[in-house]
């Protein structure tokens, strides 16, 4: 059994849902030596589940790694990942304003599916379990969108939304988890620590 859990991820709100079920963790963040950015670059014709897999696996992998290195005592570690499908086409974090309201262009008044993976090592033992919602965004104007914008709420976020920000005044319907579009399907995330033997 353990009490604690590596979480490798800066998203504060991976840390909000953790503490939300009652799971202890401690940051196993990257260092100025890891290119963490490249673990979550596109490839080629890649079906954005495959790509979602593929990347949480990769973060995984990363952190044992730097687990390893940094000598740290042993713990299970979570890696979770999320990105947002119109289609087979992946919607990831904008690089600017222009991709911002490019992708909330795209998102207006259509369904989009959140996908999200989430990934835990305990000892030599990985498991990965993915949640899939469907988001209905209601018609939105290019002046709602460049507001938007102008707060900064787009960037570091997948798909160019945070459903916990303003844009959930947008979203007519959910079929799916909530958390799991937050970035932390504590559903899944739950089995999966109890197949780890978390103590929450």
């Amino acid at each position: 059994m353990s009490d604690f859990i590596y979480l490798a991820s800066q998203s504060p709100r991976r840390r909000q849902l953790l503490e939300q079920i009652g799971v202890r963790h401690e940051l196993l963040l990257a260092g100025v030596e890891e290119d963490a950015e490249a673990l979550e670059a596109e490839r080629l014709g890649e079906l954005p589940a495959a790509y979602v897999e593929r990347v949480t696996r990769a973060k995984l992998h990363a952190a044992k790694a730097r687990w390893k290195a940094r000598g740290l005592p042993p713990a299970p570690i979570l890696c979770s990942d999320t990105t947002v499908a119109l289609g087979r086409r992946i919607l990831g974090k904008p690089a600017d304003a222009a991709d911002a309201r490019n992708t909330l262009s795209l998102l207006s008044g259509q369904t989009h599916r959140v996908i999200t993976a989430v990934a835990v090592a305990a000892g030599r033992s990985e498991a990965l379990a993915v949640n899939v919602s469907h988001v209905r965004f209601m018609p939105i104007t290019l002046k709602q969108i460049d507001a938007y914008i102008d707060s900064g709420e787009p960037f570091g976020k997948a798909g160019a939304y945070a459903i916990q920000s303003s844009a959930a005044a947008w979203i007519a319907h959910i079929d799916g988890s909530y958390s799991g579009i937050m970035g932390l399907p504590l559903y899944e995330t739950a089995q999966l620590l109890r197949q780890a033997r978390v103590k929450f």
